[in-house]
């Protein structure tokens, strides 16, 4: 009894047309290859942003600076050897690596020239996350060339380290500069977002119960841990002044935070009006 082999065959056939046209030398297997690696390039780098994540929201201190930086540094280095890779296994982009060899200690010193600044960035930014001179978070005092500027240190990149003044402008700083420069910490002395309100009232009021109302209302408004003092500033005349500092989170919340502030204040102190004081009302500025 005879077997017909055409379909077995024909199978057969079809799997030596598929691997054909998978092959690395073939336009269409480069491409679907190219396609694999960026994919996979793609997944390691986003596993490792999660992992990072993960560690920077983990109870327990973590240094936030060299977390952010071996996130870029290690997405970087995942791109670089999946290029790598993938170079390898295409055959023409083999035979052009061996073709550009020969040249490669001439490139390698245009490349240098041209990109020192870059490297020397680079360099810094590793240099900044070893040795930790300042840290995400922290406050700086520079020299730039409009003068000098004190920010908040909000990225460190493989290359630059961005601060934000205390008037919502951005200091993109290089690392080398960062590295090289005199640069003054200023995190535990200088609150960035720190401001004040002036209360001026009669000399002859109850300035220590002023002052606890005021201190009341700004802990209400602003919360315990952003209210710094309340104290007697000056007395001229018939009128005495208190200074109320509080800090708030950002430069965003200055304007509205303030003037809620001032809302609750006149309220809270024409009830102590009402309660009996025969004293001009306060005013706030």
């Amino acid at each position: 009894m005879a077997v017909d082999t055409a379909p077995l065959h024909d199978i057969q056939v079809g799997e030596h047309d598929l691997i054909s046209t998978l092959r690395p030398d073939s336009i269409i297997g480069a491409l679907v290859y190219l396609l694999l690696f960026v994919l996979m390039a793609a997944l390691l780098a986003r596993m490792l942003r999660v992992a990072v994540h993960a560690a920077m929201t983990r109870q327990g201190h973590v240094d936030r600076t060299t977390m952010s930086f071996l996130q870029q540094f290690g997405s970087a280095f995942i791109w670089v050897i999946m290029f790598i890779l993938y170079a390898h296994l295409i055959p023409p982009l083999r035979a052009m690596g061996t073709a550009l060899l020969a040249g490669a200690s001439v490139a390698s010193i245009v490349l240098g020239l041209a990109a020192q600044s870059t490297l020397g960035n680079l360099v810094a930014g590793i240099s900044i996350t070893i040795y930790k001179p300042f840290r995400l978070g922290d406050t700086l005092q520079l020299a730039t060339p409009t003068g000098t500027e004190i920010g908040v240190v909000e990225a460190i990149s493989l290359g630059y380290t961005t601060l934000r003044t205390p008037d919502g402008r951005y200091v993109v700083l290089p690392n080398a500069l960062a590295a090289s420069q005199v640069v003054l910490n200023l995190s535990t002395t200088f609150a960035p977002w720190q401001m004040s309100i002036v209360i001026r009232m009669s000399r002859d009021a109850d300035l220590e119960a002023a002052r606890h109302a005021a201190l009341e209302v700004a802990e209400q408004t602003v919360g315990k841990s952003g209210v710094k003092s309340c104290y007697l500033n000056r007395v001229d005349g018939d009128l005495a002044e208190l200074e109320l500092r509080y800090q708030v989170p950002d430069a965003a919340s200055r304007q509205p935070m303030r003037a809620n502030l001032i809302a609750k204040l006149s309220q809270r102190f024409d009830e102590l009006q009402v309660a009996g004081s025969a004293h001009p009302r306060a005013s706030f500025s």
